[in-house]
């Protein structure tokens, strides 16, 4: 089988039929779609059984008790019979065409990671491209999984952190760095519902500090490897410049931590962060 494209579904009956349909109507043969209810309080387990019984040859639904994004994911890689995986949040959609033309252009090149571009869709019907690396680093891209598909071999037994925000960014930071070959696809193939609050447009001081422990965890993959620099452009981008604008709306000494985490690690990364903003104000 060629792909296998997972979605956990939580709280989204409003939306979970628009982002089904476009998944049952991509042009890639060879595919399957695995639907993971976690323990979610609406209809929207109920929906997701409702298109399996539809489409028994394309559709597996798992129901489990509510665990959180990560997990969910988890338990659906550890059943994947895809040679690739695709991840989709339950909220957005992606075009019809997006994983034809991802996995053909693995196939062409033998990318371990296929990347495409965004489409950002606000609720008055406004529209933004979001690039798939908006920075020169490579890793800039390492934001999200759900604009990627990765080689099912090279995932082995990397999981998704379970309790954790930035769980996505972690996963997705590892397998760049693990790609021997990744491509990027400048159109933007998945659409990415913007109105309610996530984990990247939040005001969530206490949770945002999982970064903290989230680049606890890639210091300990990077830096042995040989990715200090860009271990250090992590913390600039997704800690200083991300995070502590996130946190400072609503608590400022949790910015403070930030701020000193990033000192402690890298000591001249004010430095670097003034460099930053005026290459980004040249620009």
């Amino acid at each position: 089988m060629k792909l296998s494209i997972i979605v956990p579904v939580y709280k989204v009956e409003e939306y979970l039929g628009e982002c089904i349909d476009s998944l049952l109507s991509q042009t890639i043969d060879d595919y399957e779609i695995i639907l993971v209810d976690d323990g979610s309080p609406d209809n929207s387990g109920k929906i997701a059984d409702e298109y399996a019984a539809a489409n028994p040859d394309m559709i597996r639904v798992l129901h489990i008790d509510n665990g959180g994004q990560g997990r969910a994911r988890n338990f659906a890689l550890d059943i994947a019979k895809g040679d690739f995986v695709g991840f989709v949040d339950s909220d957005d959609w992606v075009t019809h065409d997006m994983y034809e033309k991802m996995y053909a252009r693995a196939a062409e090149t033998g990318a371990d990671v296929v990347v495409c571009d965004f489409m950002e869709r606000f609720a008055d019907g406004r529209e933004s491209v979001l690039p798939a690396s908006l920075q020169d680093n490579w890793l800039g891209s390492a934001g999200s999984s759900c604009n990627k598909i990765f080689r099912r071999s090279l995932v082995g037994e990397l999981r998704f952190p379970v309790g954790l925000w930035y769980e996505d960014f972690y996963f997705s930071a590892v397998m760049l760095l693990r790609s021997k070959h990744t491509e990027f696809i400048a159109e933007p193939l998945y659409i990415y519902r913007r109105g309610q609050e996530s984990t990247m447009h939040n005001n969530n001081a206490a949770k945002n500090l999982d970064m903290l422990t989230i680049m606890d965890m890639l210091e300990k993959e990077m830096v042995p490897a040989g990715y200090k620099d860009d271990f250090e452009f992590f913390l600039v981008n997704h800690v200083l410049l991300d995070s502590i604008i996130r946190m400072h709306r609503s608590a400022k000494r949790s910015s403070e931590n930030c701020a000193n985490t990033c000192g402690q690690r890298y000591p001249s990364f004010l430095d670097a962060a003034a460099t930053k903003r005026r290459a980004a104000s040249a620009g």
